[in-house]
């Protein structure tokens, strides 16, 4: 299974973005990693610098490798629309990042592995496939025995009201995934539309 295994807090500090966790180190220490850090003499980016580094912190954000990405970028450019607004609503519909929008875990690295380990069940069935792309009126909620498990019930935080996309119900600790997300809604600070003119290279 492709994952970035490398040092989750150095990728935060290029990019200058808690991207990869909760940033809780990007107070102590924000400079740009490398010997010199801030007082390195660093060169205005080109186009195609900046074209690169917003793929790559999209890449970094969800959690996949380049050939994922790639075919995910493929799919988005092959529905109808806004390539760059299917790419994040597609990037968005992942089954370990609902999962991690819903509440159900703290971070979209926790939520991955919770849907690897086959605690996530869509549907009333067991899935544990993270790249899984969610559909409307899917329900997302965690297995019956996972679900009297303290060290997974004790991370569920619920959903935030600002990701009107889902619903999620604390009686039965289900969410449905209502529909893709509207670019506007997703927070993420990414500029989907240099990732589209990279790739259109």
């Amino acid at each position: 299974m492709a994952r970035y295994t490398g040092p989750k807090t150095k990728i935060s500090r290029i990019f200058g973005e808690p991207i990869t966790g909760n940033g809780k180190w990007l107070t102590k220490n924000s400079n740009p990693p490398g010997m010199h850090g801030a007082n390195r003499k660093r060169k205005t980016l080109g186009e195609y610098a900046l074209q690169l580094r917003e793929k790559q912190k999209a890449k970094y954000t969800y959690g996949l490798l380049e050939k994922q990405f790639r075919k995910t970028f493929d799919e988005a450019a092959r529905r109808k629309g806004v390539t760059g607004e299917n790419l994040i609503k597609l990037l968005e519909a992942r089954l370990d990042n609902t999962v991690f929008r819903l509440g159900i875990s703290p971070s979209r690295q926790g939520a991955r592995q919770l849907v690897s380990h086959k605690h996530i069940t869509v549907n009333g069935e067991v899935l544990n496939i993270p790249s899984y792309s969610c559909k409307a009126g899917d329900i997302i909620g965690l297995k019956n025995k996972s679900a009297s498990n303290s060290a997974i019930t004790g991370n569920l935080r619920g959903k935030n009201a600002k990701f009107n996309w889902l619903e999620w119900n604390e009686t039965s600790s289900q969410g449905t995934f209502i529909t893709y997300p509207e670019r506007e809604s997703v927070p993420e600070n990414i500029k989907e539309q240099l990732i589209v003119e990279l790739y259109s290279k």
